[in-house]
């Protein structure tokens, strides 16, 4: 088992987490879906879902965003934290919730024919029209 432990949580205090393990490096999606839930575009790691322990769950509420997933959030403060595929197998962690130093960057930007009128995506970083970044979970160590 790896020895790196991340923590974050939400505005308010009311849900806090750990992730025991590396994480995936960020991917931006642009879809609708993440620019509604977070107001712009979301930036989001993963990990495996055994790897997540929620500290502090008190505010911690879900929404059945669509029929293959799930989005965690405060009920308190409205932090969005996390997205869940239904099948159980892993969580994608919103990387501002995360406590810093992360060590992360964003690897690639998905869905970006669906990003808002306001902004171009001109960072560099690999683009892709659909949702399949190619970006594997980290292996438990």
């Amino acid at each position: 088992m790896s020895d790196e432990v991340h923590r974050g949580g939400c505005l308010c205090g009311a849900v806090r987490y750990e992730v025991q393990g590396p994480l995936r490096p960020v991917v931006a999606c642009h879809c609708d879906m993440c620019r509604r839930t977070s107001g712009h575009f979301a930036a989001a790691t993963a990990a495996r879902r055994d790897a997540i322990v929620l500290r502090q769950e008190r505010g911690l509420r879900w929404y059945d965003s669509s029929p293959a997933a799930r989005r965690g959030f405060c009920q308190f403060c409205g932090s969005n934290l996390f997205w869940a595929p239904n099948d159980g197998s892993r969580f994608s962690i919103m990387a501002g919730t995360l406590d810093k130093p992360t060590g992360l960057a964003i690897a690639v930007h998905i869905f970006v024919n669906d990003a808002g009128d306001y902004y171009r995506v001109a960072d560099g970083v690999p683009q892709r029209a659909d949702g399949a970044h190619g970006i594997p979970l980290p292996s438990p160590s």
